[in-house]
């Protein structure tokens, strides 16, 4: 979802996909059939630097992202990047046929009803959907509002760091982006699950189609503070704990019932979201879920989630369709960090003149 101005047309790219604990970066070659990728960099953030969406220390994260472009040796200054969590909101809706010229003059009174904030106060952006009746005088519209302070706070990172933030889209379209390049439009209803430390995106889409959208405040993070909290560890081992990586002193017994006893919380909130979907509308059975994220790394989490949403669910791999070159990148660290790359491949086969 484009918000700034679109001054970088066929300029290349970086993807920054700023998180809680690191931040990730990916640029990609176009070539004539497929994507290369140049760059895959990631660098650490110190723990409280960004908590619940909030930038507490933001000359951490400038300085984060020079030492980042650096290291990748990064020649551009254009960048894409995304938000999430409740400063976005994404609502389909019907709205009289109208072209979209008149519905990006319309689009604000249509929005606003479902807008928790102040209109004034928010970015808005819009996408017509393919009609499904053809003879009804109603088409359906995605529109995205995010609120214009979160948008400054990542613009004015990003130009801090002597960049230009080209691209500012929101996390569940740039997962959807990577896993179309990387697996094709599925024909049906599939569900693409990504959870991040703080937040798990969830993102329906309907034969390729987007039909329902939700952030769910729960991520990685509730299994390091069960971990550190029921174990007496430091925060360090308790994400060794939770990847598997054991630490003097405690017993796998110890770690399994505490990682399954988030799992099947965080499975009720996927749940819930899932029934709300199913609520909302004509009932359409969800065939497939797609994972992505940091915790996909979680021994047994694919097959955990599976049989407790009873659903079929596979991992993501978003660089399975790009061209990696064994002899530039470790295809071992790539198939180990791969799960957290999402975000940042779908925002790197961004165009900067791309609607959504």
């Amino acid at each position: 979802m484009s918000y700034l101005l679109k001054l970088f047309k066929d300029r290349p790219i970086i993807a920054l996909d700023i998180g809680t604990y690191s931040i990730k970066l990916v640029q990609l070659q176009r070539l004539k059939r497929e994507y290369k990728l140049l760059n895959f960099g990631m660098i650490p953030l110190p723990p409280g630097v960004i908590t619940e969406e909030k930038i507490n220390e933001p000359d951490t994260v400038v300085e984060a992202i020079k030492n980042l472009a650096a290291s990748e040796k990064i020649k551009t200054k254009h960048v894409a990047l995304a938000v999430s969590g409740s400063s976005v909101v994404i609502k389909k809706i019907s709205v009289p046929v109208m072209s979209e010229a008149e519905l990006a003059e319309a689009i604000q009174a249509e929005a606003e009803q479902y807008i928790p904030y102040d209109i004034a106060d928010v970015n808005l952006d819009f996408y017509i959907l393919p009609q499904e009746d053809q003879e009804t005088n109603q088409m359906p519209v995605i529109f995205v509002a995010v609120k214009s302070e979160k948008i400054q706070e990542y613009s004015d990172i990003i130009q801090r760091a002597g960049l230009n933030p080209a691209i500012i889209d929101v996390d569940v379209f740039a997962i959807e982006n990577s896993y179309e390049h990387n697996y094709g439009t599925y024909p049906g209803v599939i569900g693409l699950i990504d959870i991040g430390a703080n937040i798990t995106n969830i993102n329906i889409l309907e034969d390729g189609i987007t039909s329902f959208t939700r952030d769910i405040p729960f991520g990685g993070n509730r299994y390091n503070h069960a971990i550190a909290d029921q174990l007496k560890v430091s925060d360090e081992d308790a994400e060794r704990l939770k990847l598997g990586i054991m630490v003097k002193g405690i017993s796998s017994s110890e770690v399994v019932p505490i990682m399954v006893s988030v799992t099947q919380d965080l499975a009720l909130m996927i749940n819930e979201s899932l029934d709300f979907f199913h609520s909302s509308g004509p009932e359409k059975d969800i065939s497939k879920l797609a994972l992505s994220g940091g915790c996909t790394r979680i021994d047994g989490i694919e097959q955990l989630l599976a049989e407790i949403l009873h659903c079929p669910l596979e991992i993501s791999n978003p660089f399975k369709n790009i061209k990696v070159d064994e002899r530039e990148f470790d295809p071992e660290y790539i198939r180990d960090m791969s799960p957290l790359a999402a975000v940042s491949v779908g925002l790197a086969l961004r165009s900067p003149v791309d609607k959504l």
